[in-house]
């Protein structure tokens, strides 16, 4: 067989087929939107042999091939003209429309939305500034629809401010979001009277009841008119004139009323027709045509076929009563149907009636203690019978059901429990009345009695009858006074109510013992309180409090004192105002400083305004303290010193302490912190001449107590040469950034007062004495000694310990210092050297000077003077030569003096011929056996000079110079050196010192012996 495709419903091969197996599958893109849902072929299979006539048999076949949409196909919109019957549509985005002010319904804007997937929803949105004034119709669509534009807002449709809006309205394919088209819809929004009023019907049916009342409004109907100059101002007519006998119109309103009632007659005429004509106020006419109909009305009411019913039953029984009532109306009409009923009453709910039957029933048990005991079991019902006419008439029977007790209730308490206040104190007071009831209404069964349970026998019950069942009246028992400052403020009480057949029911009655307001009010300590200085605030800061022991009460505060704390004494004030109700608050026309004062106490009494006896105010007043909190609105003050500042620049180091500045804040706290600095450095010379200067000096902030110190050092050494003062300016700032400034001046003492000491001691002995030696020295000069220097003035690569060379200046507190001449002078007093001659002192002398450099120009100086310095050392050369035979001389007369006092018996005991080596005058200085004339020996004749005679006379001086023991003598020998020279001679600081100094030249140490056999007298 071999098949072919013969014909196909679609142009074009979207389908092919197998020759051999008649398979058909798709030739080419399939589009369903072009080709339909269904494509029919036409297929021919024909045998691929020729029959027995030579033809090739076939046969052919319609195959229906459906096409299954998918969603490929965005939404588009289209604009439609032409015949409604045959629009033209075409693809479009653009569209206008025309709307009137303030109208409401759709916008025309010839917009139709279309997907030609088959299976397919559109949801449809408005953009745009205005979008919230219309909305789009439909809002979502399975088909091709007519998009309208509808006006939701039609109040915000004003042609004077919108005269045109442009809106988008979207299409977006609602199971394929991203396929949405937009289009641009343009509004026009117009303003013109080009519209006649219409009625919404051309008809209207009306109704009204035969001889209705004039005046009886039919129904009101307007005309509409989308012109904005015709709102509100439409008028309505009647037609014809004839017809204004029986009815009429508000002209402004179109209510249709009647206007003579007595005329409306049904049975006369029934139907009335008229034209209600509506005019703008451009005249333009309007009408709508009006049939009045009359109805019947009902005229004749029920009548019950007896005056009144009458009907016993007990309270647990049931009942039945027919009530029957006929009416005059026509028959089977609406007018003369009757319905019955039970007018509301008290205990109409307790029964029914068949609104068709008229039989009354008892609905549930009857009760009569549900009833009103007035009423004596006796219920009246009022039945209704009422036709079904319009207006309906009715007429009323009364029923009344006699309802007879049995004894079925027990007594009951009007309240689940009672709460009763009494005073205390008052013997037989009445505290108040429980009441119960037995709803049973026989006084056999209704009467009730009382009894208490509890109250420990503080109270009495009595029962009586009321109107409404019994009372209890409870009292205080008579022999009993309730005290309400006692252990019992409350009383928890159970009353018991009992009928005469036992059965009983209680009661919890609570009773409150009342105080009677005789406390006086104390106060609750509050405080203290804290507010800022300077503040503005109105609202409280602070408040007083009390309490009353009584339950009644009001408490007024009243203000007896405020005084302030000034300056650590109190003085009244009136920084704040006390409130009646206790509040404190800022008095507005002062100022809180802290600075002046910083604490307020306030002392107010209160008085309870309710006290029915005894004292209304509180026996002691209240205090409430408020501390002024600091702010920081004072800047530092730096406290004057008269001190002088005076710095040694040699002794100035890195961090030596110069002067010290002291400041204080008025502020307190953290604001009241002080931090130094020193800003500026300037130094004035001799000649006041002022330059600047580096930071020399730096501030290091202490404190001392509340006095901040500002302690000045130096940065690093100063200039030894400079004579003149420092201006130091040291600026103190607070934490808030506040500051002031002073300068300070520091003198210098420049090194041309250095003096320089010489001690026996050795360097470590001098150090370990160096507070006793500036004592010492102190004490001399009344002068502040600074040493700056202790050094050893032996040879260092020498073992042996030599003399001790202290450098110091000496300075007063103005700023002057000595120089080594004044202090010589000062320490030669008889009543220092002593003290200084033990301590070691040897010599005074002025510390060498620093070698200055030359310039060349003082070379030629230089060597002119040499030739003198030559001249001048030969002489001092001759002069010294003479002055060490001299001291030979003299030396042998001491010792000669010595060696005449010495005790014989002793000589043994030591070496006590000074200057020798001999234990014994034998074999001594032969010029101690010999009767010497010293005047003659030492050449001293009576022309020789008194220095000499003084000198030899000042070995009778008498000096104490022993610092070991405290009778012996420290005799110091000094030996000739190897050369043959004598030593060199030193004169003594006083006459007291004989002290002889270390031969010029010679690293040999001093020797000293102690001679028991001398004593200062020898001496």
């Amino acid at each position: 067989m071999v098949y072919t495709i013969e014909a196909s419903t679609v142009e074009g091969n979207q389908f092919k087929i197998s020759r051999t197996d008649g398979i058909i599958s798709v030739a080419s893109p399939l589009d369903r939107e072009a080709i339909g849902d269904t494509v029919t072929l036409t297929v021919k299979a024909t045998e691929s042999q020729p029959n027995i006539n030579g033809d090739l048999a076939s046969t052919t076949t319609d195959v229906q091939i459906n096409i299954i949409d998918i969603n490929d196909n965005p939404p588009l919109f289209y604009k439609c003209e032409g015949p409604e019957d045959k629009p033209v549509c075409v693809i479009a985005t653009q569209f206008t429309g025309e709307v009137f002010e303030h109208t409401t319904g759709s916008i025309p804007i010839n917009m139709m939305v279309r997907d030609l997937d088959k299976t397919r929803r559109t949801q449809l949105t408005l953009q745009g500034a205005e979008k919230d004034m219309f909305s789009v119709e439909p809002a979502s669509t399975t088909s091709d629809s007519v998009v309208q534009l509808l006006v939701k807002q039609p109040d915000k449709l004003d042609f004077e401010k919108i005269q045109q809006t442009v809106l988008q309205v979207i299409a977006t394919d609602e199971d394929k979001p991203t396929f949405s088209t937009t289009a641009t819809v343009t509004i026009t929004i117009k303003d013109a009277n080009d519209n006649s009023p219409t009625f919404p019907q051309d008809t209207y049916k009306l109704t009204v009841a035969e001889h209705s009342p004039a005046g009886t409004t039919i129904a009101t109907i307007t005309a509409e008119d989308p012109d904005t100059m015709d709102q509100d101002q439409i008028t309505y007519k009647l037609l014809p004139e004839s017809i204004h006998l029986y009815f009429d119109v508000e002209p402004t309103t179109g209510a249709v009323y009647v206007k003579n009632g007595t005329l409306l007659d049904r049975e006369v005429r029934s139907l009335y027709s008229a034209t209600l004509q509506a005019r703008d106020t451009g005249g333009k006419p309007g009408t709508t045509v009006l049939e009045i109909t009359l109805t019947d009305i009902n005229d004749q009411a029920p009548v019950f076929n007896r005056e009144s019913y009458l009907e016993f039953v007990p309270e647990d029984g049931h009942f039945e009563l027919q009530i029957t009532a006929t009416d005059a109306d026509e028959t089977d009409s609406a007018n003369s149907q009757i319905v019955y009923g039970i007018e509301p009453s008290e205990y109409s709910s307790n029964f029914t009636i068949n609104p068709d039957t008229g039989v009354l029933r008892n609905q549930g048990m009857l009760d009569r203690e549900a009833l009103n005991p007035d009423l004596d079991g006796r219920i009246e019902l009022i039945v209704t019978a009422t036709d079904k006419g319009s207006p309906p008439l009715s007429s009323t029977v009364p029923v009344i059901i006699n309802v007879e007790d049995v004894n079925d209730n027990v007594p009951e308490f009007e309240a689940s429990s009672y709460t009763f206040s009494v005073q205390e104190g008052v013997k037989g007071a009445k505290v108040g009345s429980v009441y119960a009831r037995d709803m049973d209404q026989t006084v056999d069964f209704n009467r009730i009695s009382f009894s208490i349970n509890g109250g420990f026998g503080s109270f009495i019950i009595r029962s009586s009858a009321v109107k409404q069942g019994y009372k209890g009246e409870i009292s205080v028992d008579p022999d009993i006074e309730l005290d309400y400052e006692g252990s019992r403020k409350h009383y928890t009480l159970q009353v018991e109510a009992a009928d005469l057949e036992g059965e009983t029911a209680s009661v919890t009655v609570e009773v409150n013992v009342v105080d009677v307001n005789d406390e006086r009010p104390e106060f609750v300590p509050t405080g203290p309180f804290t507010v800022k200085e300077n503040t503005t605030i109105a609202g409280s800061v602070g408040y007083f409090e009390a309490k009353d022991k009584d339950g009644n009460y009001s408490l007024i505060y009243e203000l007896e004192s405020m005084t302030c704390k000034c300056n650590d004494s109190w003085t009244p004030c009136s920084s704040f105002i006390l409130e009646p109700m206790g509040e404190i608050r800022v008095n507005p026309a002062k100022e809180l400083d802290y600075e002046q004062c910083d604490q307020v106490l306030i002392e107010a009494q209160v008085v309870d305004e309710f006290t029915e006896k005894g004292w209304n105010n509180s026996a002691t007043t209240g205090e409430v303290v408020i501390n002024i909190e600091d702010i920081n609105d004072n800047a530092p003050e730096f406290i004057h010193t008269k001190s002088t500042f005076v710095v040694v620049s040699e002794s100035a180091s890195l961090g030596t302490q110069v002067a010290e500045v002291t400041a204080t804040d008025r502020d307190s706290g953290k604001n009241g912190e002080i931090n130094f600095k020193v800003t500026l450095v300037r130094f004035v010379n001799l000649n006041n001449a002022t330059s600047d200067m580096k930071l020399l000096f730096t501030a290091i902030t202490t404190q001392r107590q509340d006095i901040y110190v500002g302690l000045i050092q130096t940065t690093e050494p100063l200039d030894l040469t400079l004579r003149g003062k420092y201006l130091v300016t040291v600026t103190a700032t607070d934490t808030g950034g506040l500051s002031a400034h002073t300068v300070l001046e520091i003198l210098t003492v420049d090194q041309s007062y250095k003096v320089e000491l010489e001690f026996t001691s050795s360097e470590a002995q001098v150090e370990r004495d160096r507070d006793e030696i500036v004592r010492a020295l102190t004490a001399a000069t009344s002068a502040a000694v600074q040493i700056v220097t202790i050094r050893s003035n032996g040879d260092p690569e020498s073992r042996a310990e030599g003399n001790t060379i202290v450098e110091a200046y000496f300075i007063y507190p103005n700023g002057t210092a000595l120089d080594s001449a004044e202090v010589e002078k000062k320490l030669s007093s008889p009543q220092h050297y002593l003290v200084l001659g033990q301590l070691g002192l040897m010599n005074i002398g002025k510390a060498p000077e620093p070698e200055k450099e030359l310039d060349s120009m003082k070379f030629i100086l230089l060597g002119m003077v040499a030739g003198l310095i030559i001249v001048l050392a030969v002489l001092t050369t001759s002069l010294m030569c003479t002055r060490r035979n001299f001291k030979r001389k003299l030396k042998a007369a001491k010792a000669m003096n010595s060696a005449s006092m010495v005790t014989y018996d002793n000589q043994k005991s030591g070496p006590v011929v000074p200057g020798t080596n001999k234990y014994t005058m034998e074999g001594a200085n032969p010029v101690l056996n010999l009767n010497i004339n010293t005047t003659m020996i030492l050449d001293m004749d009576e022309e020789s000079s008194d220095v000499d005679k003084v000198s030899l006379s000042s070995l009778e001086f008498n000096d104490d110079m022993d610092r070991e023991t405290t009778n012996g003598m420290h005799v110091i020998m000094e030996e000739e050196g190897d050369d043959g020279e004598p030593p060199e001679y030193i004169e003594p600081l006083g006459a007291a010192l004989a002290q002889l100094g270390q031969k010029k030249g010679s690293n040999k140490a001093q020797r000293g012996y102690t001679n028991p056999a001398f004593n200062t007298t020898d001496l």
